[in-house]
């Protein structure tokens, strides 16, 4: 039997374990404090490129659908792609009027700041 001390909302209690199917001299390595919360990134304008503004996926997802066509004109502010994460469905909305030449395909995943597409 191990014997730890575990602090729950401010009160300490003092908790023992036994050990099950442990190997005669097996170590067991202390477990490392958790790391300090880290706030998400926020997601950054699209930059003006040469060839375009970019549209920069905000965080890891699904592309689950493309709503425009490929060379199609877009509006400002207009659905062009919709982007699932964690379950959710998210649109990606042009930051621009142009025409739009995306860079991922339906059903591909992305990481954050991937680029999803390019409007010119």
């Amino acid at each position: 039997m191990r014997n730890f001390v575990v602090t729950i909302d401010g009160k300490s209690y003092n908790v023992g374990v036994e050990e099950v199917g442990a190997q005669a001299g097996a170590s067991v390595a202390p477990v490392a404090p958790p790391a300090a919360p880290v706030a998400a990134p926020v997601a950054a304008a699209p930059k003006a490129v040469a060839g375009g503004t970019k549209i920069n996926s905000p965080f890891p997802g699904l592309i689950k659908n493309l709503l425009v066509a490929e060379g199609a004109t877009v509006a400002k502010d207009q659905p062009v792609l919709v982007l699932e994460a964690m379950k959710m469905d998210n649109e990606i909305t042009a930051p621009c009027d142009g025409k739009i030449s995306f860079a991922v395909a339906k059903g591909a995943n992305v990481e954050s700041e991937a680029v999803l597409a390019v409007i010119s």
